[in-house]
């Protein structure tokens, strides 16, 4: 139904949760999904791209998803860097719920699911991995890029994986328009038709 889109705020459809098997972090889990989300039925081939490509996330301090879906990334980060913060970021109010579900299903207690306004205005992030929601619009996503990108500290990076089909060189060269020259922007992987951007934000 059109309220139906993953990135709307209150899915229209009916709260069915199901469990899937997924490989997060080199182990296989069991993990809550539902529809209503992004890639209810399996982790995305982007997502999987992203994992492969991207290098290992720093150990600690705080690291952003954006764009959380049911949580692959958010899981995968707090998995790998237990000693960090991970801020899952969505404005799916079920996707949240099945970040939370799934955080406590693996044990993991420094996952925090929230809306984006939820976000502490001094809070930096030392990394950010991201399959972003493309299917929301340019002008929405442009907005989003301008507002998060330039809360990295000096020296981090983000990683974002764009399906080719659906722009990910024009992105790239809208990043390398749009953002002042405190920060890089580099294209460090290709698989699959997807590209894999890094942005590196220099010294501010």
């Amino acid at each position: 139904m059109a309220d139906d889109h993953y990135f709307s705020s209150a899915p229209g459809s009916d709260f069915r949760p199901k469990t899937i098997r997924a490989q997060l972090s080199g182990t296989t889990y069991e993990l809550t999904t539902a529809g209503g989300v992004f890639s209810p039925d399996h982790v995305d081939q982007g997502t999987e791209v992203l994992f492969k490509y991207a290098p290992e996330p720093p150990a600690s301090g705080n690291l952003l998803d954006l764009g959380a879906g049911w949580g692959p990334i958010s899981l995968t980060l707090a998995l790998e860097s237990p000693e960090s913060t991970v801020w899952a970021v969505d404005v799916n109010d079920r996707a949240l719920d099945l970040v939370r579900l799934n955080a406590e299903a693996l044990g993991l207690t420094n996952v925090r699911a929230v809306k984006p306004d939820e976000v502490p205005d001094d809070i930096r992030f030392d990394a950010i991995w991201s399959n972003p929601p493309i299917r929301v619009g340019k002008n929405v996503l442009h907005e989003m890029l301008l507002h998060w990108l330039p809360r990295l500290h000096d020296r981090a990076d983000a990683y974002l994986v764009v399906q080719r089909n659906l722009g990910s060189d024009s992105l790239q060269k809208w990043l390398e328009t749009e953002l002042s020259d405190e920060f890089s922007v580099d294209r460090t992987a290709t698989s699959k038709g997807f590209r894999v951007l890094r942005v590196r934000r220099l010294v501010a």
